[in-house]
């Protein structure tokens, strides 16, 4: 109680400083300008054309996802060749325990007595191998059909999806190091 008197006191004081008897002239004589002033034009909302909805007239159109007709010419092709299969009865080879990206072509050699050349096969574990046409390697039965002096040539026997199988060529190249021949 012995507060409120003063703080009471205080915000009365303070309340007849802002009512005083001032003049307004000018706050008048602002609005009074303002008023006098010609009011802007708001532009009407502009015309929308109508709407007219898309049709799709690509119904009946073959889907992006199945294949064009020339492949599937081929596939229904590829699909008969039941003659294509691997030989599961013969004993499998080191490399083919390896996919066949995890096999690198390093280089190429020829023995002096017959001409013929090898290849130099090295697996991702570091071994080196030494193979020559007829050898295979790769999970997928691949069969080396060609040794040059800077690529081997393979054919795979892969599933063909429809129960058959199907020979898929591949091509490896020599791998140079990083720090030249």
């Amino acid at each position: 109680m012995k507060y409120i008197t003063p703080v009471m006191l205080f915000t009365v004081l303070l309340l007849s400083g802002c009512m005083g008897a001032g003049d307004t002239s000018d706050l008048q004589a602002f609005v009074d300008e303002v008023s006098s002033k010609p009011r802007g034009r708001i532009e009407p909302l502009p015309e929308f054309a109508h709407y007219s909805p898309f049709t799709y007239s690509a119904g009946a159109l073959r889907s992006p996802f199945e294949s064009p007709v020339e492949l599937r010419a081929m596939q229904m092709e590829l699909k008969g060749n039941r003659n294509v299969k691997p030989d599961l009865s013969r004993e499998h080879e080191a490399l083919e325990s390896f996919a066949i990206a995890d096999i690198q072509l390093v280089g190429t050699l020829a023995k002096a007595e017959s001409k013929k050349l090898n290849a130099l096969m090295k697996a991702s574990d570091g071994s080196v191998h030494v193979v020559t046409v007829g050898n295979y390697l790769g999970k997928n039965y691949g069969r080396i059909i060609k040794i040059d002096d800077d690529h081997v040539e393979i054919v795979e026997i892969v599933p063909s999806g429809d129960g058959g199988w199907i020979e898929r060529p591949r091509t490896m190249v020599v791998k140079e190091s990083a720090g030249g021949k």
